[in-house]
Parts: structure tokens; sequence; C-alpha cells
């Protein structure tokens, strides 16, 4: 991609919370890396992969015979910046060798054989770079307002993986499961990130929330409920897709329900405003 083609998509990224109209369904995020030579920051937009805790990148380089530049400047410093469209953070680059390097661009081209052409067009094999993130507190900002945005990615995810389930073939591919599991995950620590730290705050200095607190933690219950039941479902090898859009459909259903209520609740107090 050209520099200005790049330019573009940064602009658009940071003002469209990471929705970018061009990779409309694509996960996307914005990678600054150190000059090696230079010591000057250059921000690159890179698609992902949801693995955990941790993202994936690939150093395609559309199949060029060179490494792409942000590829060498995480080798020479491989603390770098992710942007992912609510969250800035420093995160940790590691580029990954033999058996789980292979195992996981393997796991990459199966879900999108778009990388595999691009390994097929040069004689380099294809760096996968694990990014490792390193959260130093919430994003700036109207606390409601962070709420909001954080809400937009799970819902931008859901509606993600529901495609992705419902294109998918017959069986449920290594890279679909990763995908459901890691949502599983971030919801799972976001819920109870608002049980242990944020909901308690709230009740201390606006009793009057104590109803809609209720309503919010037996509704973390039920989420709760059914990530168990999602995450169940996806360690079986014979998984099958209507099976797996049925649950993630309810998920679906139950968390976005959650979600509006509570932005209804709580981002007016969040933001300083008077309900």
């Amino acid at each position: 991609m050209t520099n200005d083609f790049n330019q573009q998509i940064i602009d658009e990224f940071r003002a469209n919370a990471g929705q970018v109209g061009a990779f409309e369904g694509a996960r996307l995020l914005l990678l600054t890396t150190t000059g090696a030579r230079t010591g000057a920051r250059r921000t690159t937009p890179l698609g992902y992969l949801p693995d955990g805790d941790r993202m994936l990148v690939i150093a395609s380089a559309m199949g060029a015979p060179t490494h792409p530049a942000w590829y060498h400047n995480l080798l020479a410093h491989p603390r770098v910046t992710v942007e992912d469209g609510v969250f800035t953070y420093e995160a940790d680059a590691v580029v990954l060798e033999g058996e789980e390097r292979d195992r996981l661009f393997d796991r990459a081209v199966e879900a999108d054989p778009g990388w595999g052409a691009y390994q097929a067009r040069t004689s380099r094999v294809i760096p996968v770079v694990a990014l490792h993130p390193i959260h130093d507190g919430p994003p700036a900002g109207p606390m409601g307002e962070v709420l909001r945005k954080i809400h937009g990615s799970f819902r931008r995810e859901l509606a993600l993986i529901r495609k992705e389930v419902a294109a998918s073939g017959p069986g449920i591919g290594a890279q679909l499961r990763v995908n459901c599991l890691s949502l599983c995950q971030g919801l799972h620590h976001h819920h109870m990130g608002e049980d242990t730290m944020m909901f308690p705050s709230l009740e201390a200095r606006h009793p009057e929330l104590a109803p809609a607190m209720k309503r919010l933690r037996e509704e973390h219950e039920v989420v709760a409920r059914l990530l168990a039941r999602l995450q169940e479902l996806l360690a079986d090898d014979g998984l099958d897709r209507d099976t797996l859009v049925a649950g993630v459909d309810e998920l679906t259903k139950e968390v976005e329900a959650h979600l509006d209520y509570e932005e209804e609740q709580l981002i007016p107090i969040l933001n300083g405003g008077v309900r």
C-alpha cells in the first residue's frame, strides 16, 4: 500500500473508533514502531488475528521478496504502540519461531487462503508476530464515553463472529474457534472488572442505582452461563455450524440487550450528568 493510502486508512481509523469503510468486516489495528535506523516513529495499518490475550500480525507484505519495514523496526525495537479503535497501549512484539509459527500460520491460511497465496509468491518464510499488550489504565475522556466505545468493540466483534460462523463450512475452523474463545475471554474480563471495581464504586456514590445494579449483576450471570456453554461447544471436535450459530445468536441477543440497558442507566452518571 502506498503511504498516501496508508495515511487515509490511519485518519479514518482514528476518526471512526477503528472502523474503515474500505475494510469493513476486517479486524484492523494501527501498529506504531520505532525506525531501526532513523529512530523515527512510523504507523502502519495491519490486519490481525485474535489469539486469546494477544494478537497476531503477519509480515506478508503481500508476498513481496523482502520483509516490510515495520517488521525490521520491531526486530530492533520490540516495544511497540497499538491502537485498536478503543484503546491505545504499548505492547511487546515477539516473533514466533518453529512449530508455533508454522501452526499459527497454517491456522491463518485455513481461515483466509490469501495468506497462503502471499507465501507462494515469495521464497522468504513470512513471519508471524505476537503482540502482547501492556495495559496501563483506561483511555482518557469521560468514562461514559469510554464505556460506550468498549461496548461498541464488543458489538462489532459479535457481528464479525456471526458473519464468520454463517460463512463457515460444515466444519468449524481452528481460527474461528479461537475468535469465539477470545471474545468469551474479553467479555468475562470486562464483566469481572465491572463487578469488582466500577459497580461497587458507583453504588457507594449513587445508592439510587441499587435496582439497576441488581439487574446488571443478574444479567452478568446469564451471560456467564452462555459464555461457559459456548466454550463447552467449542471444545467439541464434532461441533457443527448450526449449533454454533444458535449459541452465538443467543449470546449476541443477551449481550446486546445487556449493553443497551447498562448504557441507558450508567452513561449519564459516568459522564457527570443528571439522570
